[in-house]
C-alpha cells in the first residue's frame, strides 16, 4: 500500500512477526515520532482491544509513552521500530556505515526480509555497500528466520490482527477519506508497466496514478531505490511524464 498509515501498520505486523520468530517471545513495538504515527498508534490500540497483543514499548524520556524519539532508537528501547519505509532505509544506512564515514556497510545484518502476504521463502536484503561482515550477519539471520519458520508465524499473526479488526480499520480509514476523495474512475485495461516515473512526493502518489488512470493511462505507485515511482508502460511514459508535471506531481 501507498497509504502512509496503512503501509506502517502492516509493518508492524511484519516486524513484530520477524521478531519472533528469530526468537522473541514478545517483542516490544516503538513507533517513530513521524507524521502519521499517532494514527497509527490508534489503530494498533484498537486492535489491541480487539485481540491482538501488541507489546508497546516506552520510550526513555521522561513522558515515556510508545512513541520513539532519537535517544530511544540508540539505547533500544524497543526490539520492532516502526517506520516508513523511505526513513527506515535512511537509519538502517546511517547506523549500519557511520563508522566507515558512509560508504562501507560495518555493523548490523542489512535490511531484513521482505516479509507480506505474497513471499515465497526468506529473501534478505543487502545493498552494494555492505562490507563482508554485514552479509556474513544476513546470512545468519536468514538461518535464524528459517529455523523460526517466519513464513508460518507471519500468517498467523496477520490471521490474529484480522480476527482482531484489521481489515475493517483500515477500510473505515479508507471510506473516512473519501469523502475529500477525488471522482471515481474505471481504471484503464492493465499493461506490462517497466518504466517508472520519480520525483513525486509519496503523500501525492495515489493522486497521481489517478491523474494518469484518468487520462486512460494505465499506472501502478510503487517504491524505488530513491523513493515513490509511477510505473507505466514504455509506449505511455513520455506522455505520461508530461501529465504529472502539468499537474504539478514532478518538476521539470
Amino acid at each position: 500500500p501507498t497509504d502512509l498509515v496503512e503501509a506502517m501498520v502492516l509493518n508492524t505486523i511484519a516486524g513484530i512477526a520477524t521478531a519472533k520468530a528469530d526468537g522473541l517471545a514478545n517483542p516490544s513495538v516503538g513507533l517513530l515520532n513521524l507524521d502519521g504515527t499517532r494514527q497509527v498508534g490508534s489503530i494498533l490500540k484498537q486492535l489491541q482491544t480487539g485481540g491482538y497483543p501488541v507489546n508497546f514499548a516506552a520510550s526513555g524520556r521522561s513522558d515515556g509513552g510508545s512513541v520513539m524519539r532519537g535517544n530511544d532508537l540508540l539505547t533500544g528501547a524497543q526490539d520492532v521500530l516502526v517506520t516508513d519505509s523511505l526513513t527506515g532505509n535512511v537509519l538502517m544506512k546511517v547506523l549500519s556505515a557511520y563508522s566507515s564515514g558512509g560508504s562501507y556497510e560495518t555493523l548490523g545484518a542489512g535490511y531484513g526480509p521482505g516479509v507480506g502476504e505474497k513471499m515465497s521463502g526468506i529473501i534478505m536484503i543487502i545493498s552494494r555497500a555492505s562490507g563482508a561482515p554485514v552479509i556474513g550477519q544476513a546470512i545468519e539471520y536468514a538461518a535464524s528466520l528459517s529455523q523460526g519458520k517466519l513464513e508460518t508465524v507471519y500468517k498467523q499473526e496477520l490471521a490474529l490482527a484480522r480476527k482482531a479488526g484489521l481489515d475493517r480499520l483500515l477500510q473505515e480509514r479508507k471510506e473516512s477519506a473519501a469523502g475529500k476523495a477525488v471522482e471515481v474512475i474505471k481504471a484503464p485495461p492493465s499493461e506490462v508497466v517497466t518504466e517508472q516515473i520519480e520525483g513525486i512526493d509519496v503523500l501525492d502518489l495515489e493522486d497521481a496514478v489517478h491523474l494518469l488512470r484518468s487520462k486512460n493511462i494505465y499506472a501502478e505507485s510503487g517504491m524505488g531505490c530513491t523513493g515513490p515511482i509511477v510505473r507505466v508502460s514504455t509506449a505511455n511514459l513520455n506522455q505520461a511524464a508530461d501529465i504529472l508535471r502539468q499537474g504539478g506531481y514532478v518538476s521539470e
